[in-house]
């Protein structure tokens, strides 16, 4: 595995459980937003997979759960077995994805090596190259969000709400494409360099009430929708 980063302990970044963080190194989209371009590109200095599981084994009873994240989970080669490894420990397991794996996501909820999916879905189909800066195969997309919607024990999906790249419309109609959905979070954009494209470095992000007002436009899509980040 190749692993970019890692964070001992966190209290946010899985609902409910105090986790500890894998961030692996390598993506496939190039999204001009990507606040995290060294994960990414795949230029982070690795850290030895052997020791992340070492120091894993002796946290059984401080940790709840593993997170892992990227760059690109289900870009790696050997990510199936990396997290057979840690529900070997015991560990409940989180995966953030773009997306555009199905079948990986698919082998993972089969083997029920995945505890929750959070998914980001960059925008409305007809914006998707744009958002992901790569052309997209939708249909890797859409397959993602049934698997989700019908087979994770647990999941949420999300969009970064960027200036300029998505308006309230373009909102409106990601609700409208994976409605009926456990949860959706509109997250607020962080200008934090560098980013993938220095262009939005000086970006300004929404105001509150404009959030808050494409909150109310979405929530009848969803059994559970908030924001984050505001």
């Amino acid at each position: 595995m190749k692993i970019g980063g890692f964070q001992k302990t966190s209290l946010l970044d899985y609902p409910d459980r105090i986790s500890a963080i894998i961030w692996v190194s390598g993506c496939n989209f190039r999204c001009p937003f990507c606040y995290n371009k060294n994960l990414a590109l795949g230029t982070r200095e690795l850290f030895p997979e052997d020791e992340i599981l070492s120091f894993l084994s002796k946290r059984k009873e401080q940790l709840e759960g593993v997170v892992i994240s990227g760059g690109e989970p289900l870009f790696q080669e050997d990510i199936v077995d990396f997290i057979e490894k840690i529900k070997k420990l015991r560990f409940p397991v989180k995966i953030d994805t773009n997306g555009a794996f199905p079948e990986k996501l698919g082998e993972l909820l089969e083997k029920q090596l995945v505890d929750y999916i959070a998914m980001d879905v960059k925008a409305p189909k007809r914006k998707y190259h744009q958002l992901a800066g790569v052309d997209v195969d939708i249909s890797k997309i859409e397959a993602s969000i049934d698997l989700i919607k019908n087979k994770a024990p647990a999941y949420e999906f999300k969009t970064t709400f960027i200036p300029d790249l998505l308006k309230k419309e373009d909102i409106v109609e990601i609700a409208k494409w994976i409605e009926g959905a456990d949860a959706y979070y509109l997250q607020q954009f962080k200008p934090i360099s560098p980013l993938m494209s220095s262009t939005f470095e000086n970006a300004v992000p929404y105001p509150r009430d404009y959030f808050l007002e494409t909150l109310t436009a979405i929530k009848p899509f969803f059994k559970r929708c908030a924001v984050r980040g505001i």
